[in-house]
């Protein structure tokens, strides 16, 4: 590797670029990862995190040092009523679909009661929660990791020919998400209600997956902009609730600081 290309300014403004980038593509990669996790055993939750990460991380070298097969993925290889299809198409359609999948098993695992939740009597103990294998998780996450990754290496590649840039840019917006993955954790543990609103994002993320695969272009500015305001306005909703919840105790405070009446002799 020349080392060198990071003291010219072109690099070093590809380099931000790029960083900016992968970090926004790393989002949905990391948001998958937090909402598959959340449902493992407490116990098995941040090892399951960290095999997470560190597949993404091993998925994005291996296909950066792959480079020259990766742009062949991007040649069609067939056609379908006259649309070409490529290697990156089929990768893209078929984990945008495993993504809409995954994301709709866990909205309808949320919402839906379970069988014995509905038999359990008052005043008996509940039913224990299933939960998923630890392993199986895993796979999934590879799963995802694989599609994220390789969409996040073709974008690096068709900003900038330099190995050097590329793996920088890679491994700078992969130490935040690890930097991030355990905060977000907990903010979505003490704040279940934003699991469905991450969702909804993977149910939007996986759309906009398959339409890129099928050739429909869909600007990724557009997705992300509906995220931010989804989720400005789920923060104005928490920080509603989070005052009425305070209220009461608002009322009793001033209650107790009211100057009690002498009782008159």
């Amino acid at each position: 590797m020349d080392l060198s290309i990071f003291l010219q300014p072109a690099a070093l403004l590809s380099l931000g670029g790029l960083i900016a980038l992968e970090l926004v593509l790393a989002i949905d990669n990391l948001i998958f990862i937090t909402i598959v996790t959340s449902r493992l055993p407490e116990a098995q939750q941040p090892s399951a995190r960290r095999w997470g990460l560190t597949l993404a991380v091993v998925t994005r070298l291996m296909l950066l040092f792959s480079a020259a097969w990766i742009i062949t993925l991007t040649e069609p290889w067939f056609a379908v009523f006259g649309e070409e299809i490529s290697g990156r198409d089929l990768i893209l359609i078929g984990g945008g679909l495993f993504l809409i999948w995954k994301a709709t098993m866990e909205i309808h695992e949320r919402v839906t009661p379970s069988h014995a939740d509905e038999l359990d009597e008052p005043g008996t103990k509940p039913a224990p929660k299933r939960t998923p294998a630890y392993w199986p998780t895993i796979g999934q996450i590879m799963i995802l990791d694989v599609v994220f990754s390789l969409d996040s290496v073709i974008t690096a590649i068709g900003l900038t020919r330099h190995l050097e840039i590329m793996v920088v840019a890679v491994l700078v917006s992969v130490a935040i998400m690890i930097a991030a993955a355990e905060p977000l954790a907990r903010f979505v543990k003490r704040n279940p209600n934003v699991v469905m609103l991450a969702l909804s994002f993977l149910v939007m993320i996986g759309m906009a997956l398959v339409a890129e695969g099928v050739d429909i272009p869909v600007p990724k500015a557009i997705i992300y902009a509906a995220m931010g305001f989804s989720v400005a306005v789920e923060a104005l909703n928490m920080l509603s609730r989070r005052a009425k919840l305070s209220q009461p105790f608002r009322d009793i405070r001033e209650d107790e600081d009211k100057p009690q009446d002498k009782p008159q002799a």
